[in-house]
């Protein structure tokens, strides 16, 4: 039995508007500190995958009452675009080597991805990340 090394989570970055409306209310900051690390890049993620200004603003003043009552992600939060899902579906390689990945790993593919501000960027990247994964590449 082989047995992979355990890689410690990064921290992510708070975004400044998560922090202020965090310091709004003690008991969403006491839960925030007691999310694992891939709880909270889930946040931030959903959060700066906002295309409007205003999405992004409801999406921040949600978490305090969300964390206060006990959700630990974001609602509807897909990890993997469904682009995504859809194309390693038909790679059978890309979908071997996305099995093996760390969830970190898989966040930085589907971060990577839904970075890019166009439908076309979107779809190139899902192309390439396949490619990637296919070659054995654990990261974009």
């Amino acid at each position: 039995m082989s047995s992979k090394p355990v890689r410690k989570e990064l921290e992510p970055k708070v975004p400044t508007d998560l922090r202020r409306a965090l310091a709004t209310m003690p008991k969403a900051k006491a839960q925030w500190n007691d999310l694992t690390p891939i709880s909270r890049r889930d946040f931030v993620s959903w959060i700066e995958s906002a295309k409007q200004s205003e999405t992004r603003k409801r999406r921040v003043e949600s978490i305090p009452s969300r964390l206060a009552s006990g959700k630990r992600r974001p609602c509807c939060y897909a990890i993997v675009p469904m682009n995504l899902y859809k194309a390693l579906g038909s790679n059978m390689k890309a979908k071997a080597q996305w099995s093996d990945l760390t969830p970190s790993e898989r966040r930085d593919f589907a971060d990577w991805i839904d970075s890019a501000k166009e439908s076309e960027t979107r779809t190139q990247r899902i192309e390439k990340a396949c490619g990637m994964l296919a070659s054995g590449k654990r990261h974009p």
